[in-house]
């Protein structure tokens, strides 16, 4: 059955055609046997008449609007021949109903005209003797009613198709929403990903650097030291691939991996480790908290976090010799504000020629990312008399 309707569904005009055939065997055999009735026969016209209707619901669906002219023409010829009526008038109440439906809307408007037309017409040309004019008129009524239902039953079905296409319309354009809303994340969490990887790779591997250079020059003079400064190597070098297992773990589809595996996101009490290390590798760094320690968000707390690293590893890199540092953390009621300051005498220099004052550097591009995720602000530039500032404010709810 379900290939049967499939079938149909797909061949509308054969299905219209057969009844085209059905209804026209029925108006010639129901035509004629009045005919007979009367011991006369059928006239010459009413078989073309007939036929004319018949194909009205052949093609009704193929070309609705010519098939209503050609229903019109029809119905006119039949008032004006005095062809009488047969079954086969039954198409105008079907290219009635096809025009509100499928049809362009001025077709649908000549339609209802015609439709509510054709009863009265009907009864003025074929009058009822028996009825007198008072049941004429109420004749004419109710033969009217049929041709407004059919009427208001295509133009309902064209509404409803109207408002499903208009529902799959929608559906598509979310589901295209959807997709775009996916790519964006998706690169969203690549930019986040890189941001950690350039913050994790950055720091750590300067702090190796300084200790292999350290280690080199101290191996043969005192190889306690160098010893220690090995030390500092591997932990710093297990602590960046720890991080980094992390940050690409999100990026591995269909595999387990073990929690043990990962460390968690770093935040305010990891600053002090990181200036401790900053320490041990040469960097003499001024920590101080201001105001009451309180545990904050994981995004304020992250982001305060990788600030202060990419600050210290700029310091280590472009600060020259002999530079030092300062991190300050204030708690304020509604947020958290960070300065971080060196006196590098090397830094005004080689950041400029690497766009760090402007923003175009990767790092102070990173740092105002990270900021503006949360909704803060940010101060970067050189000091006077030499160094660099970093003064950052951020607060505990993103602003709108």
């Amino acid at each position: 059955m379900q290939r049967l309707y499939d079938f149909l569904r797909r061949h509308p005009t054969w299905v219209d055609g057969f009844w085209a055939v059905i209804l026209f065997g029925i108006s010639v055999l129901g035509g004629a046997t009045v005919e007979e009735g009367r011991g006369t026969e059928l006239p010459a016209l009413t078989v073309p008449v007939m036929f004319l209707l018949s194909v009205v619901v052949a093609l009704r669906r193929r070309m609705p609007e010519r098939m209503l002219l050609l229903a019109l023409v029809v119905g006119l010829g039949q008032l004006i021949l005095d062809v009488p009526t047969a079954p086969a008038d039954f198409a105008l109440l079907v290219i009635v109903y096809t025009v509100a439906a499928v049809g362009a809307r001025w077709a649908s408007r000549v339609a209802l005209t015609a439709g509510l037309c054709a009863a009265p017409l009907a009864q003025l040309r074929w009058p009822s003797q028996e009825a007198g004019t008072a049941g004429n008129v109420a004749l004419s009524v109710i033969l009217a009613v049929p041709f407004a239902l059919a009427w208001v039953l295509g133009d309902s079905i064209r509404t409803r198709r109207a408002y499903f296409a208009q529902l799959e319309e929608r559906a598509a354009r979310l589901e295209k929403e959807r997709e775009a809303q996916a790519k964006v994340a998706v690169a969203a969490e690549r930019a986040r990903i890189a941001r950690e990887l350039h913050d994790v790779v950055a720091h750590n591997v300067s702090v190796m650097v300084v200790q292999a250079d350290g280690a080199a020059y101290v191996l043969d003079t005192a190889p306690d030291q160098a010893k220690k400064a090995l030390e500092t190597i591997s932990g710093t070098g297990r602590q960046a691939l720890a991080e980094m297992r992390r940050l690409l773990g999100v990026l591995r589809t269909g595999e387990h991996q073990e929690a043990g595996e990962y460390v968690p996101q770093p935040g305010l009490q990891q600053i002090e480790d990181l200036v401790e290390q900053c320490r041990e590798s040469g960097l003499p760094v001024d920590f101080k908290v201001e105001g009451t320690s309180r545990e904050l968000p994981r995004g304020v707390e992250l982001t305060a976090y990788r600030i202060v690293q990419e600050a210290l590893t700029n310091t280590r890199k472009h600060g020259g010799p002999n530079a030092g540092a300062s991190v300050r953390l204030v708690y304020f009621d509604d947020g958290l504000g960070l300065l971080v300051e060196d006196d590098g005498k090397g830094a005004p220099h080689e950041l400029y020629e690497e766009g760090g004052f402007d923003g175009q550097g990767h790092g102070l591009i990173g740092m105002r990312e990270r900021v503006g995720m949360v909704g803060g602000t940010l101060d970067a530039g050189p000091r006077p008399g030499g160094g660099f500032r970093i003064s950052a404010l951020l607060p505990l709810k993103p602003a709108h």
